[in-house]
């Protein structure tokens, strides 16, 4: 077993459901589609073949050639074993137009020491979700 082992990559949606994140480099997979403003929530199922303090997630969207967002969360200190459960704190994707389209996502964990544990890469796609029919009068 590998220090680091993912096991399950998901985002989580309160009215779509979930979404499996292919575990392998997903730059050559369907993109996860998703409306622009979906609350998600990210799960990790993770099994450690070591100790691991100061597990991190750093997470980096690119679109267009350019970074358009990073995030680093420390996921704390786990013991051999697992699975590992984690779901990190809801998210809000961007609202417009101008933030539709396709994002490679890279999703980078490290121990405390910054050592690279795994990379996953995958793709987003952000559409543009119409506005709500207007009720009809009564």
């Amino acid at each position: 077993m590998h220090a680091f082992e993912l096991v399950d990559v998901s985002l989580y949606t309160e009215d779509l459901g979930r979404f499996r994140v292919p575990l392998t480099d997903g730059t050559a997979s369907a993109p996860v589609t998703l409306p622009e403003g979906t609350v998600i929530n990210v799960g990790i199922t993770f099994r450690l073949g070591r100790d691991i303090d100061g597990l991190t997630l750093e997470e980096t969207r690119v679109r267009d050639g350019t970074v358009v967002s990073t995030a680093r969360t420390v996921l704390g200190g786990f013991r051999t074993g697992g699975p590992y459960e984690l779901r990190l704190p809801a998210e809000r994707l961007p609202v417009g137009r101008a933030h539709c389209g396709e994002y490679e996502v890279t999703s980078r964990f490290t121990d405390a020491g910054g050592r690279e544990l795994v990379t996953l890469r995958h793709r987003l796609r952000l559409v543009h979700q119409p506005a709500p029919a207007p009720a009809p009068a009564p």
